[in-house]
Parts: structure tokens; C-alpha cells; sequence
């Protein structure tokens, strides 16, 4: 059985669509004094419950990124106490994800304090996509399916309105990255550069120099989160300054959080490409593009519902770190 919470409905019925399958009805609700309610509007009693809810913000329904974390533990709790067989969250965005570790003293892990609460209330699954960082994994005593967009994007730019015949090069924003863009840039046949980058404090990056070949070639830039877009939008115009013919982008998850549209629409990005993990925000710049992760979702629920593998959706290459 599948259910959706208020964080991104569409996601939940382009998955329903793809199993053949319509989301449950379920009462979500958050009263005046801003507590979140659940009601399952049907038995779910010995089901597999499939909960879909990233833990992003959503314009339309009214709810922030904490109210969709806060929404998701109330309806696992809710499918704990309606006895259903497997509780399993589809989040393919983690929230706090970037927060994996202690930057400074006296930092919370909150990463980690998101990974106990699930399990706190009892989730048995988790199914996620692209975390930041793939030691998230660890923080749980659960199994954690863990998807990649990464084949999907490339296959999106080797396609029909892709840049195929291009004389590509994927670019990593930084060293953290170059695993993930080495594999991208595999797929494609492309070249690989990396950016020499520096994080002096949170949501601020220096970038530094080009490290490798971009004169005269499409560049992509390729990684996991686009958030105020400012280190994205500084990273290409360093790639353009040095030399790139044409600039693109590709990440999984579009937060799109601040000045985000403006900075992409000063930028030199002819092409952004993103997934549908978090529902865009209306007034996004016409450079902008969305790739539904709908099918690799459904796929995965699916070989998690038969209890088939799941890696095999990628080959077994779906850790990208």
C-alpha cells in the first residue's frame, strides 16, 4: 500500500502510476496551533505501507521542512499502531543531510538525530536517494536502500535533446565529488576536471582554479544539491573564465532555497538539470529542466515489496562514493 504525505504528492501518484496502484486515502492536516495530524483512511492491517515523503518544504500544501519531517514520523507511528505488516519511508530527500558531522565544537550531528528518530518510532525501511554523504547509511540500524539519478541524468544528456556528439567534460564542483562525477563522466565518454574549492563557513565557497581540460568543450557540472546556487552559479562562471564553450548542470536534488532563481538566471548555465525529489517552487528560470525519478522509485518499491534486489536496478554501481 502506498500513501503520500503533504511534502510531494505528485512524486507519490507518478509512483502510484507506474505500479498500477492509486495512493491510499489518508487525513493530514496541521491544526491552528501548528501540530501536524494523521489518519489512515483505511486498514492497513498486515500491509507493506510505502510512505512517500521527502523532507522538503512544499509552497502548495502549506508545510516547511520540518513540518514534512515531523508529518512522516506521525505516520509511521500511525502505521506502527495500525499493525501494518512493514513500515517503510520513501524519503528520496534526507533532510539534514549536509549536517553529517561536527564542523565545530559544539555541533549536534543532526543527520544522526534524524536516523534515530525514524527508527524511534519504528520505521522499518528506508528508501533514499542521493544522500550527501554515504556514511548516512551508518547512522542506521535499518536497512537503507540507497538510490542514485546519476545513470538517469546522464542518459538524459546522451538522449535525443541531450548533448550527444558534443565534446564533453564533466566537472566536479569539489574532491568530495570526483568518485561520483568519474562515474558520470564514464557513462557519458566524457572528459573529467575538477574545481579546487573552499567552504570558509556554511552555505559560502570559494572557488579556487580548474584543475584539468575545459577550453572549448561543454562542461557539466555535475553534483548532489543545488541549494542558494551560489557556489553552483561560482563554480561555472570559473569553468566559463576558463574557456568552457558551453555550460550546463546536473544534480539530484533542487532545494532552490534563497536567491536561488536569480542567481541561476544571472548565470551562465544554459542547461540545469534536475530530478523531481522536491517540488519546485513556482518561477523557476526557463533553463531549469526536470527529470522524473517517478520509474527508479517504483522499481525500487517493487524489488523491495517482492524482495528481490534492488541493487540490480543499477548493476550493483548504485554508491556513487
Amino acid at each position: 500500500m502506498l500513501f503520500s504525505g503533504r511534502a510531494n504528492p505528485a512524486l507519490a501518484e507518478a509512483i502510484g502510476a507506474r505500479l498500477g496502484i492509486t495512493p491510499g486515502p489518508i487525513t493530514l492536516r496541521t491544526f491552528s496551533n501548528d501540530e501536524v495530524y494523521c489518519r489512515f483512511e483505511e486498514s492497513i492491517r498486515g500491509a507493506d505501507v510505502f510512505l512517500v515523503q521527502p523532507m522538503c518544504g512544499n509552497p502548495e500544501t502549506g508545510v516547511n521542512a520540518n513540518d514534512a519531517f515531523l508529518e512522516l514520523l506521525v505516520m509511521i507511528d500511525a502505521a506502527v499502531g495500525a499493525s501494518a505488516h512493514r513500515v517503510i519511508a520513501v524519503t528520496p530527500w534526507y533532510g539534514y543531510s549536509r549536517q553529517d558531522k561536527k564542523s565545530a565544537a559544539r555541533e549536534p550531528i543532526s543527520a544522526r538525530v534524524v536516523a534515530r528518530t525514524l527508527e524511534a518510532v519504528g520505521v522499518d525501511r528506508v528508501l533514499t536517494m542521493d544522500l550527501h554523504a554515504g556514511q548516512l547509511q551508518g547512522f542506521f540500524q535499518v536497512p537503507v536502500d540507497h538510490m542514485t539519478a546519476l545513470m538517469m541524468l546522464a542518459d538524459h544528456f546522451t538522449g535525443p535533446a541531450g548533448l550527444a556528439g558534443e565534446d564533453l567534460v564533466v566537472v566536479a564542483p569539489d574532491a568530495g565529488r570526483v568518485k561520483l562525477n568519474k562515474q558520470f563522466a564514464t557513462r557519458l565518454g566524457a572528459g573529467l576536471a575538477i574545481l579546487d574549492k573552499e567552504r570558509p563557513q556554511q552555505q559560502v565557497a570559494q572557488i579556487g582554479h580548474v584543475i584539468g581540460d575545459v577550453r572549448g568543450r561543454t562542461a557539466i557540472i555535475v553534483d548532489d544539491i543545488i541549494d542558494t546556487a551560489g557556489t553552483l552559479c561560482a563554480a561555472g562562471e570559473a569553468v566559463a573564465r576558463a574557456g568552457a564553450r558551453r555550460v550546463v548542470a546536473a544534480a539530484t536534488h533542487a532545494v532552490f532555497s534563497g536567491k536561488a532563481y536569480e542567481n541561476l538566471a544571472a548565470s551562465p548555465f544554459e542547461q540545469i538539470v534536475v530530478t523531481d525529489t522536491i517540488p519546485l517552487r513556482p518561477g523557476a528560470p526557463d533553463t531549469v529542466h526536470v527529470v522524473s525519478c517517478a520509474p527508479l522509485l517504483a522499481d525500487s518499491i517493487r524489488r523491495i515489496f517482492t524482495n528481490d534486489s534492488v541493487s540490480e536496478v543499477f548493476g550493483g554501481q548504485n554508491h556513487p562514493f
